[in-house]
């Protein structure tokens, strides 16, 4: 099949992930085809099948692209010191990443019900890795008996919600810095857990 004048595959794939991502984020899922995507890059709608199979895949490409850089990400943080600084890192880390990615974020995590059962299986998996970061540094925190958190997979579940709430009200130019809010945020965490 013919590629459309001044397509190319090293352009036009990327063009169509960050299409199909703000597009997702802005109207949800299940609203937006494959027509309005191939619109929004400027290529006929067939010629989005070079890129990918279907929406399905591009959905799923989307959240595993976000969450294997998520990974990779926090595996390059330095790892300095016993679990308290650890995990002043995660929780800085985590706002941070965050906050430079909020149409990846809002679709992490809002789109998880539109996955098909595979595709579902393996972005848990991915997420369960990284939830399973954040849970050591809690388990090395109670042994180091600097935290006191009886249940440590539900600290780890509710710190992450509640870091990431800051994407859903946290605006540049607002009354806070994001250097302010990371601070906040990572004495609420150490409160949570402390002894």
């Amino acid at each position: 099949m013919a590629r459309t004048q001044g397509s190319h595959s090293g352009i036009t794939g990327p063009r169509i992930r960050d299409a199909a991502l703000r597009l997702f984020a802005q109207h949800g899922f299940a609203a937006v085809s494959m027509r309005q995507i191939a619109k929004e890059v400027g290529v006929q709608a067939g010629a989005l099948y070079n890129y990918t199979p279907d929406k399905q895949s591009l959905l799923f490409h989307l959240m595993e692209g976000h969450m294997t850089e998520l990974l990779a990400t926090w595996q390059d943080q330095p790892r300095n010191g016993g679990a308290l600084s650890q995990l002043e890192a995660f929780t800085r880390f985590h706002i941070r990443f965050h906050m430079q990615r909020p149409d990846a974020v809002f679709i992490a995590y809002m789109e998880l019900r539109n996955l098909s059962p595979q595709n579902f299986t393996a972005i848990e998996s991915l997420r369960r890795e990284y939830e399973n970061t954040l849970e050591a540094i809690l388990k090395q925190g109670v042994a180091e008996r600097v935290f006191s958190v009886p249940d440590t997979k539900i600290a780890t579940l509710a710190v992450i919600a509640m870091l990431n709430g800051v994407n859903t009200w946290y605006r540049a130019g607002g009354r806070l810095s994001l250097d302010e809010v990371e601070t906040t945020y990572w004495q609420m965490v150490r409160r949570a857990m402390a002894v």
